[in-house]
């Protein structure tokens, strides 16, 4: 499973936040899930002015330290430049640069998306596969993931 090697423009995302850890997300207390459930409960989505396109982006960034740390997390929608976030709401840029993008299988969206990212946790254990850069990573929620028990999404994540 070797990714594909894209470079992009930098972006701007508004939506909700949590700062958490994997080691947190692995238990009772996960944020992420209540994060999630905030999203569809409260329409987030379609509360975000000048969107750009009408998929959901999860952005991961200020990484305390590597996979083991404390990270933001915001769950929104990609807009134009210089959007003031919604009450509630806050923007969050995602750097220019290169990323690594995984694709995961097709099934129920929670259980692809975990097993894609434990695939990328152990892809980059060798070093010969590159380093993450731990500035920013992202899933793109698209048309692709219309369907939450039939869905696949791309993970970018940010490398050296």
């Amino acid at each position: 499973m070797h990714p594909k090697i894209v470079q992009l423009e930098g972006f701007e995302v508004v939506g909700i936040t949590t700062r958490t850890n994997n080691a947190n997300e692995g238990g009772p207390d996960g944020t992420i899930p209540k994060l999630w459930q905030r999203v569809m409960q409260e329409r987030v989505l379609d509360r975000v002015s000048d969107k750009t396109d009408p998929n959901l982006y999860a952005v991961y960034s200020d990484y305390a330290s590597d996979a083991n740390g404390d990270y933001t997390l915001v769950l929104g929608a990609k807009v134009r430049p210089e959007t003031k976030p919604t009450a509630g709401m806050i923007s969050k840029s995602v750097p220019a640069g290169r990323y690594a993008v995984f694709t995961s299988e097709r099934g129920p969206v929670a259980k692809v998306v975990v097993e894609t990212w434990m695939r990328i946790w152990t892809y980059y254990e060798l070093p010969a596969n590159g380093q993450r850069a731990y500035r920013a990573d992202f899933e793109l929620y698209d048309e692709r993931a219309a369907d939450p028990n039939s869905a696949q999404v791309d993970i970018y994540i940010g490398v050296k």
